[in-house]
């Protein structure tokens, strides 16, 4: 960065390094001091330099608010989150309709065997009424 810019940053070159240093950290998601969000608060303490010192660099931070009016806020780590959870989000979306079906399955099935196991004792029964026996079937 030349003088110029330094001056209008209204700021020293080795804040405006520390600065620069922490946004580059910041934007790459591999913060030293700070937990990683994009956040003018982040900036500062990542630079550890105080609010107003940081407030001073207008064009250190005008390079910050347009990279994230570009990029967003997210950093890669989040991002990375936010695909996954949309990705969990729709596998359990798909395993909730596969176990809705089955269960409809299930359940016709528990009612077709119901109505089987009624429909045997009540043949059963009429053949009892009758004199008659079952005799199984065999396979010689």
């Amino acid at each position: 960065m030349s003088a110029d810019a330094h001056a209008v940053d209204r700021v020293s070159p080795r804040t405006a390094q520390a600065l620069e240093s922490a946004m580059e950290r910041l934007f790459a998601g591999k913060p030293q001091r700070t937990d990683g969000r994009l956040t003018k608060e982040n900036l500062w303490r990542e630079a550890q330099v105080s609010r107003a010192t940081m407030n001073r660099a207008t064009g250190i931070l005008a390079r910050w608010d347009a990279h994230v009016a570009h990029h967003g806020k997210t950093t890669p780590g989040e991002a990375r989150r936010d695909e996954d959870i949309t990705r969990i989000r729709r596998k359990l979306a798909d395993k909730t309709q596969e176990c809705t079906a089955l269960k409809r399955k299930l359940q016709a099935a528990a009612t077709a065997i119901a109505a089987l196991h009624h429909d045997n004792q009540a043949l059963r029964d009429e053949l009892g009424r009758r004199g008659g026996t079952v005799v199984p079937l065999r396979r010689d």
